[in-house]
């Protein structure tokens, strides 16, 4: 007769090893192919409208419809996309909470050092998803017609020309730190709370400048109220193909675009993320998705996991320098 001491042990150790055997096939399952076997939540740690929720609201329907369950698009807005990005830190790596977000990830980090995640460590790249051109704008009333004449205007009265953007830390604003970096000019930053504010004193003249993304700054331009004088991307604009790039104005290192991107929580299993990516990419091969992106001015990336990987490294190591060198501090 066993004494009970030694049956409840037997107990426990056999309870034990049912909950790893459970947990094994789980995880077998999984990597199997059952996921995803209920609803997917994307969160997007921005307000409606911006390019990562068209990006999420576009394509998330169309995930749902391959995979046969629901794909919900939840913004969780608030702290330049810190909150909603540090949800998905801490949600349970399974495949089911996914973040698509944008170029502020790899900004935030360097303004504020003490976020509550690590962008590196707290995160599995999914896929690059699309990318949009950035521009250098100023007001009609500036006398300098093309990017030539603007750094040559900015160069002759250093502090005395305004830029604006939509807020201290953000992209546009780090963007024209670099342009005053590499090409040694002195402009002014004056930060607005959003793009409205920012664009509304630059079309009146209260400013001079601004750099901003390209499809929020077309109708301004078509209208004649602002004038574009050269593109951040790698290539000409086909919405605007007579503005010169940076490259070619001889600013090699001055490319930037605001990019758009999937990741899943750490310790997501590898073979949800190959899925994910495969799927991903599946859809922003089709003529229907590419045009509704194309409409909205994204341009549609994809490729590995890798690919996405490397590039937030390289964008942390940028902002982090353009920060440390202009001495730029967090609201």
């Amino acid at each position: 007769m066993i004494p009970s001491r030694e049956r409840a042990c037997h107990r426990v150790a056999g309870a034990l090893g049912l909950a790893l055997t459970l947990g094994s096939t789980a995880s077998l399952a999984q990597d199997a192919g059952v996921w995803p076997a209920r609803t997917i939540q994307i969160v997007v740690p921005y307000t409606p409208g911006t390019g990562a929720d068209i990006l999420a609201r576009i394509l998330g329907p169309k995930l749902g419809e391959r995979w046969k369950v629901g794909v919900v698009t939840d913004n969780r807005a608030g702290a330049s996309g810190n909150i909603g990005t540090d949800f998905v830190a801490k949600s349970a790596p399974d495949g089911y909470t996914l973040l698509c977000t944008a170029t502020s990830f790899g900004t935030n980090p360097a303004i504020n050092q003490k976020l509550p995640f690590d962008p590196m460590k707290s995160f599995a790249p999914v896929i690059l998803l699309a990318t949009s051109t950035m521009a250098v704008i100023v007001t009609q009333g500036l006398s300098a017609r093309s990017m030539r004449e603007f750094l040559d205007l900015a160069r002759g009265q250093p502090g005395k020309l305004y830029y604006s953007s939509p807020g201290n830390g953000g992209p546009q604003h780090l963007a024209m730190e670099l342009l005053k970096l590499d090409a040694r000019i002195d402009l002014v930053h004056v930060p607005y709370k959003g793009s409205g504010g920012a664009l509304a004193d630059l079309v009146g003249g209260h400013v001079q400048a601004m750099i901003v993304s390209l499809q929020t700054v077309a109708p301004y331009v078509q209208s004649g109220k602002l004038r574009m004088l050269a593109v951040m991307s790698s290539e000409r604009s086909p919405a605007f193909p007579e503005v010169p790039t940076l490259k070619e104005l001889g600013l090699a290192d001055l490319e930037v675009d605001t990019w758009y991107g999937m990741f899943a929580p750490a310790g997501t299993a590898g073979a949800v993320i190959s899925k994910l990516n495969a799927d991903v990419n599946a859809l922003l091969k089709q003529p229907e998705i590419r045009e509704l992106l194309a409409k909205q001015g994204l341009v549609p990336a994809g490729g590995t996991p890798d690919r996405f990987g490397d590039l937030v490294k390289r964008e942390l190591a940028r902002w982090s320098r353009v920060v440390a060198t202009a001495g730029i501090k967090g609201d």
